[in-house]
């Protein structure tokens, strides 16, 4: 069973698609990290 589980989530900013249908799967015990420039929407 997944601890967090994100289904096609979509960001915009204004007219700007940053992120698009993304999927994303955490099962208990993993550890993951969120790599990017500054300002390009990580938080």
């Amino acid at each position: 069973m997944a601890l967090l589980r994100l289904e096609n989530v979509t960001k915009r900013f204004g007219g700007l698609v940053a992120v698009d249908k993304v999927n994303l799967e955490i099962q208990p015990g993993e550890l993951i990290g969120i790599v990017g420039p500054n300002g390009s929407g990580k938080t």
